[in-house]
């Protein structure tokens, strides 16, 4: 069936860009935000929106990303459609509100731009921030470029507002690599984005004087943990909504999203699983090793949380070996967070591929095609059992010795 695609305009837009783009189409009714590199040219931007009365936006300018987060919480909490966005040591100086706002189950939509923790100080791209954030009740959507961040912050607005869901949502691109890197990207119509977002309606607004309620309050042993039930319960309901939001994005757009990317993996005999930006780099490898006969694929993560294990245990279960590449490390001598996931979703799989995990380009370290080639003869090395030696299951690829 054909789909319904609104006439949409090309721009040339860095990711920040995008992301402005999209918050201005979304047209919170209250940003609060603090400058950090790489992301402080989304709120930049933003701001002069705001100030050129192109969106009715109440913009905050904060003393610090706690407050930031703070501000935005309370705004959600009042009813208020709310935004903020962030990256590095600014989602480390949230951490405690990040909490709260997912326990207070306010919807709000933060872009994340991926960038290395300190120390040592490093302002490039890497994943421990987000990751570092992976069990906060937040969902968290990875972009590969700037349309996909454009298109995520779209959808994650009707994700994290549907009333099964009511959570928390960062939706993450890679530093630099995608926020200062221009693309052309298709924009929607701004009446197609507020149609498809629709009127906020928080369904427990403080401000109700009529029906008094409660937010956050103090819970002991009679009622904590019913809380964090219904909270965890909010995450697996949100796999639903995620991909009838997709659906419902792809008549508007043309553009179809799933918790996942597949890449020539219909008879793959092995692959590498990536997130982010290194899935367009890792898909020319694949291209080239298709040329040269190779049996060879890639899944790109899209949606970290909630982790789509059932789905991509099946997905993955014909391979006979794969490499799961991160670009954090969790620092329990077991590998990175992507990597570690999936094994756990792998466990109960009939037809279990054997996995080698890759820590890679952290600090913003480049990982070129040479690099992923790399891992790909490896993995396939493991695949037809030629590897001259088992070797190490976590590996540093690219990392000087």
């Amino acid at each position: 069936m054909a789909v319904a695609v609104e006439i949409q305009k090309t721009a040339a837009l860095t990711g920040n860009e995008a992301a402005a783009q999209a918050m201005r189409q979304i047209n919170p009714d209250v940003v609060a935000a603090y400058p950090i590199t790489p992301q402080t040219e989304i709120v930049q931007l933003f701001s002069t929106f705001v100030s050129d009365g192109l969106v009715k936006t109440e913009f905050v300018a904060v003393e610090s990303e706690h407050s930031a987060m703070s501000a935005t919480v309370g705004a959600a909490a009042a009813g208020a459609r709310s935004m903020t966005a962030t990256s590095s040591q600014g989602l480390a100086l949230m951490w405690e509100m990040l909490y709260v706002a997912a326990g207070m189950r306010v919807p709000i939509v933060m872009p994340m731009v991926n960038r290395a923790l300190s120390s040592p100080i490093n302002i490039h791209c890497d994943h421990s921030d987000s990751m570092g954030a992976r069990d906060s009740g937040w969902l968290q959507i990875y972009s590969e470029n700037s349309q996909e961040m454009y298109d995520n912050l779209i959808q994650a607005v009707r994700i994290a507002e549907h009333p099964n869901v009511l959570l928390p949502i960062m939706v993450t691109m890679d530093g630099f690599i995608i926020s200062h890197g221009m693309e052309n990207v298709e924009l929607l119509p701004d009446q197609a984005v507020k149609d498809f977002i629709g009127e906020y309606h928080f369904p427990y607004p403080l401000l109700d004087v009529e029906q008094a309620k409660t937010l956050g309050p103090l819970t002991l042993q009679d009622f904590y943990f019913e809380h964090k039930r219904e909270q965890a319960e909010a995450m697996y309901r949100s796999k639903e909504v995620i991909l009838a939001v997709a659906e419902e994005y792809a008549a508007i757009s043309g553009r179809k999203y799933g918790f996942f990317e597949t890449y020539k993996m219909e008879d793959a005999e092995y692959a590498v699983i990536v997130l982010g930006s290194t899935a367009g780099t890792a898909k020319y490898v694949v291209d080239q090793l298709r040329q040269a006969g190779e049996k060879s694929g890639l899944v790109k993560i899209r949606v970290f949380r909630p982790f789509p294990g059932q789905e991509l245990s099946e997905a993955l279960s014909g391979l006979k070996a794969v490499g799961i590449m991160d670009r954090a490390d969790t620092f329990s001598t077991q590998g990175g967070p992507l990597y570690l996931e999936i094994k756990a979703a792998l466990y109960h799989a009939a037809n279990q591929p054997q996995c080698i995990n890759y820590i890679y380009g952290l600090g913003g370290r480049d990982i070129d095609p040479p690099l992923i080639r790399q891992a790909f003869m490896e993995v396939k090395d493991l695949a037809s059992g030629s590897a001259a030696e088992a070797g190490p299951t976590v590996r540093y690829l690219g990392v000087r010795e």
